[in-house]
């Protein structure tokens, strides 16, 4: 106990809008269904917990977590609730000060991760089965977030590998045994998970995340428990690798069927993830996601915010074609601004670097779908962007969507709607309608066996382009078409 107000927790308590009797009696009750009969709160007891800041013993904050997260309709952790002790999870020596808590909770100490992780896709688990998971939860800005995570995210990493740790090497995080039996695995199980991953991005870029997106984070639930066992470093940094590539996915799946929340906290777990197996440029990526989210969202000022920290913190081993796929997004940031002149620089910048890589250094996995036609398809977007401000833009983003689709390979149907979506927008701009409509009913076709509701964002983006002629029978016919094609999601409406 600390003394001072739990103001998390107080928060939390008043948006639940629960009476503290109310909540300890529902604590027992929950305790109980966990198998802790034994648990005996009260209301006095509550109000510590609020008013003093007393931090409760095992089983009750994660009694809490569960009561929450079912109550608001999203997940909410330990670390949400502010019921971390710092004596278990506090400062490491010459770990960068990781116990200093940003917006959030993140960064959080480097031996939570994994619990953390096991946590929050226990508790979205949960939440999936009612349909509830994502609701009603606000996203951090970008610049609360980089600020939080700037100086975790560029301390080295071999002064946390060499902080000091358990004396017991086949040590399990406690946190963990609930909801994992610790124990440990081989290096073909681990080729086994990476596999896995594959399997489950393949099936994203092919069919949108909607569909897989229960699976990934049932995975990566699994190995948040495998890592609560000490592996041999080598399996360690592996298996925090498969972390790191799962986590990317479920935010990515998340963010693609519009639960933004949720994908933006699996953003910052990827990142955790990824440098706590030493791997920068794995967790500059997991940012530079959370930028593009914030693009898609109406906010491309917090997304350069975040595009700093992202390329800051990938350190001296990125490669030129990871470097040229960053600087894509900080491009589609600033076009998203009006901002030309920064834009074509930078995008300059981005075909130098692509260009540059040699290709004698394998590409990581999770950088192996940014290829040529990926390139084009970004500066298609940018340009596409760029000319809601300067009409001009138009024609150029036409013609990087023709590289793009002529260069697409086979499984990318999702990113093949968007290249449709870009050229149809980029020809309305240029008023050139009848090329617009042949590729706006391109991408109509596919989007019935696709799952991403970002696909029907650009649509309905591209939809208001439509508005300029709708007195033409032929796009008259298509804006009917659209009506009946998207669903219809509370706050979205259709314009012009």
């Amino acid at each position: 106990m600390n003394g001072q107000p739990n103001t998390r927790l107080n928060d939390l308590f008043g948006l639940a809008g629960w009476s503290k009797g109310e909540l300890a009696r529902l604590v027992n009750r929950q305790a109980a269904a966990m198998g802790h009969p034994q648990l005996a709160t009260d209301t006095s007891r509550v109000r510590r917990w609020i008013d003093m800041g007393e931090i409760p013993r095992d089983p009750v904050p994660r009694v809490l977590a569960a009561l929450f997260t079912e109550r608001l309709g999203r997940v909410v952790t330990i670390e949400d609730l502010g019921l971390v002790r710092h004596g278990r999870t506090g400062k490491r020596q010459g770990a960068g000060g990781l116990d200093q808590q940003g917006p959030d909770g993140v960064p959080w100490a480097p031996e939570r991760t994994a619990a953390v992780l096991t946590e929050f896709t226990g508790m979205d688990l949960m939440l999936n089965r009612r349909g509830l998971v994502g609701a009603g939860a606000a996203l951090a800005a970008g610049s609360a977030l980089s600020s939080a995570m700037h100086d975790w995210l560029h301390t080295d990493p071999a002064l946390v590998a060499d902080a000091p740790r358990s004396l017991d090497p086949l040590h399990a995080d406690p946190a963990g045994f609930d909801r994992y039996e610790a124990a440990p695995i081989g290096s073909q199980e681990i080729e086994e998970l990476e596999r896995s991953v594959e399997v489950f991005r393949a099936w994203d870029a092919s069919r949108g995340g909607g569909l897989q997106r229960k699976a990934v984070v049932g995975q990566l639930n699994e190995v948040g428990g495998m890592l609560s066992y000490r592996h041999p470093d080598h399996l360690q940094r592996r298996l925090w690798g498969v972390a790191a590539n799962l986590a990317v996915l479920a935010g990515w799946m998340s963010h693609d069927v519009g639960l933004e929340p949720t994908a933006q906290k699996y953003f910052v777990i990827a990142a955790h993830a990824a440098r706590e197996g030493g791997d920068r440029p794995r967790a500059g990526e997991a940012l530079s996601r959370a930028a593009r989210q914030k693009i898609h969202l109406g906010a491309p000022d917090e997304a350069l915010d975040l595009m700093k920290l992202a390329k800051s913190g990938s350190g001296d081993a990125v490669l030129p074609r990871t470097k040229a796929m960053l600087y894509t997004i900080e491009a589609w940031a600033q076009a998203s601004m009006g901002k030309g002149q920064a834009m074509r620089r930078t995008l300059g910048e981005a075909e130098d670097l692509f260009v540059s890589d040699k290709g004698d250094v394998p590409p990581p996995s999770w950088m192996q779908m940014f290829d040529e036609a990926d390139l084009h398809g970004m500066q298609a977007l940018a340009y596409r962007t760029l000319a809601e401000h300067e009409p001009g833009a138009a024609v150029i983003a036409q013609r990087h969507a023709k590289e793009a689709l002529a260069l697409r390979a086979g499984g990318r149907d999702r990113s093949k709607i968007f290249d449709h979506l870009s050229m149809a927008s980029a020809c309305f701009i240029a008023d050139d309608p009848e090329q617009a409509d042949r590729y706006a009913r391109l991408a109509l076709s596919s989007m019935g066996s696709n799952s991403s509701h970002r696909t029907w964002d650009r649509l309905r983006e591209m939809y208001r382009l439509t508005g300029h002629y709708a007195g033409y029978p032929k796009i008259e016919d298509l804006r009917q078409e659209i009506k009946l094609a998207l669903p219809r999601v509370p706050g979205k409406r259709m314009q012009a």
